[in-house]
């Protein structure tokens, strides 16, 4: 069965057609200024992917309605317009892709594949905020989760890898890129992770400042008249790494700090400082820690960000070997790039699995691997299980 998988980002369509073996058989990044990709640049492109049986879009929220994937329908494609208000920014962009490659492929069928879902299954002592009964009742305000996918098929190639059944695993995967994510997984189920009612909270992020003290942002709009619009803005476009560095790229971030430049060297301090505390106490969801897996544009390209994250990780029994963390994969996106580069490097030549390598110390208690992302692959995996 060839599935097409449709991602849409901040500023583009992702198109990809998956086979039978998870081979990348097709693939196109469409420009789509403010979420909207161009419908005729869509139907040329997909007519010129030839035969496909089946497609699978990557919506970002499911709420508490959806937490598996699921066959769209219109009563399904009406409950997730409804979502909107929970991800105001990621979710439009789904659904604009979704009509969008509907309305080309009507007759084909399509399944919503959600980012949250992967978490649905965290215990409420982690899902709840302390908040009063009457809100929690009345607002959907719990911790969701997100990067699901990525977390999902992460931990599962990692058990591959350890040679190990996922069942008897607990595993910490590193989702870091433009957003980035922890979570802890044990029994191949998530039992908590690190961002929360949105993707705002958690880790230090590209441009994102993960989180802060709420009372901060209470204390800037009363005393400092600073409008609600602004603080969301601030927060969400320019903080985590641009806030602190002046740029959002990792690989400029980590020159300039060896490079002695002061504001570069507390930005990737600060990002790492956090990291390695958010491992932390991911371990101590888990009750433990076998194996850790970093993956996204700057877990699979930042030997510096491993390096620094793994040293204060030694009593968890994290011990990397400096050879394979910083060996010839261990560096490879350009400038510029965040979300890490589009060539044959780390499983990006189109086979499952192709360039993950293990760069933990031999005999070391945790395996420690590096992981392509490949949300693609998790997708394809739940639209056969959901057309079957």
């Amino acid at each position: 069965m060839r599935i097409l998988v449709v991602n849409a980002g901040s500023s583009s369509l992702k198109l990809r057609v998956l086979g039978d073996s998870d081979q990348v058989a097709e693939t196109a990044d469409l420009p789509a200024p403010r979420g909207a990709a161009d419908t005729a640049a869509i139907e040329a492109t997909l007519a010129s992917f030839g035969s496909m049986q089946a497609v699978g879009y990557r919506i970002v929220h499911g709420g508490t309605s959806f937490t598996a994937p699921v066959l769209i329908d219109q009563g399904v494609r009406e409950r997730l317009e409804a979502l909107t208000d929970l991800a105001p920014l990621h979710q439009p962009k789904s659904l604009a892709a979704l009509d969008a490659v509907r309305s080309v492929l009507p007759g084909l069928p399509g399944v919503a594949c959600f980012d949250t879902a992967f978490h649905a299954t965290i215990p409420p002592a982690a899902a709840t905020y302390a908040l009063p009964r009457e809100w929690r009742t009345r607002w959907p305000l719990r911790r969701y989760g997100f990067h699901g996918l990525s977390h999902a098929y992460c931990s599962r190639r990692a058990a591959e890898l350890a040679g190990r059944e996922l069942a008897g695993l607990r595993i910490i995967t590193c989702h870091l890129g433009g957003g980035a994510s922890l979570a802890a997984i044990r029994g191949g189920v998530s039992v908590d992770t690190t961002m929360g009612f949105t993707p705002l909270e958690g880790l230090v992020m590209a441009t994102r400042s993960g989180t802060v003290d709420p009372a901060l942002v209470l204390w800037l709009e009363e005393h400092v008249g600073t409008p609600a619009g602004e603080l969301a803005a601030t927060l969400e476009h320019r903080s985590g790494l641009l806030g602190l560095a002046g740029t959002a790229d990792m690989r400029l971030v980590t020159q300039r700090a060896g490079a002695g430049q002061e504001d570069a060297r507390l930005a990737l301090d600060v990002y790492t400082h956090r990291l390695r505390a958010g491992i932390a106490a991911m371990a101590a969801a888990a009750a433990g820690l076998d194996v850790l897996a970093f993956t996204g544009g700057v877990g699979e390209n930042s030997p510096q960000v491993r390096e620094q994250a793994a040293a204060g990780l030694g009593f968890l029994g994290v011990q990397l070997a400096p050879a394979r963390n910083t060996g010839p994969r261990g560096n490879t996106a350009p400038p510029g790039n965040t979300a890490g580069p589009p060539g044959r490097q780390a499983g990006r030549d189109g086979s499952p699995g192709a360039g993950d390598w293990e760069i933990g110390q031999p005999g070391a208690p945790v395996r420690t691997f590096v992981i392509a992302a490949r949300e693609d692959i998790e997708i394809a995996a739940q639209v056969r299980a959901v057309l079957a």
